[in-house]
């Protein structure tokens, strides 16, 4: 039972964490102006349409890191044991598919090729650990509460 709960972390935590990138690069209609939803069709295009722009390559970082740290946050609350562990997982499996991506399309510039490593490991372990944090304290909170009683 508790591989399934796990499992379950680790996929509604990818699924929360794509989704604030995916939705995050939409916000800016100059960015994406195509009408559908299809990332993969369009993405190499647009990739090197935007190969210069820096901008776009800084709030992806940004992106990134907010998104490790939520998916974190959302899988450490999920599972039952070893918050940290799995929060760190989420960014394992996002840096591998920001690595595929880089090797795939080959127009991302450099300073966001390293940086991105910089990025979803910390973020994500961040995240494990702010659950970790909330958790712990709640329940030093209930322990204090039971001993005042």
């Amino acid at each position: 039972m508790e591989f399934f709960r796990n499992t379950l972390g680790v996929v509604v935590g990818l699924a929360v964490a794509w989704m604030i990138i995916s939705l995050g690069i939409r916000l800016n209609p100059e960015w994406v102006n195509y009408n559908g939803f299809s990332p993969f069709q369009n993405w190499e295009s647009f990739l090197e349409s935007r190969r210069h722009d820096g901008r776009f390559f800084a709030y992806l970082l940004f992106l990134s890191g907010i998104s490790a740290t939520i998916g974190g946050v959302v899988t450490a609350v999920i599972v039952k044991h070893a918050k940290v562990a799995y929060a760190i997982l989420i960014g394992f499996i996002l840096l591998f598919a920001a690595m595929l991506d880089i090797i795939i399309f080959p127009y991302h510039p450099t300073f966001y090729k390293i940086c991105i490593f910089l990025t979803f490991f910390p973020f994500s372990w961040m995240g494990g650990k702010i659950t970790e944090v909330i958790y712990e304290h709640k329940k030093k909170h209930d322990n204090a509460r039971k001993m005042n009683s």
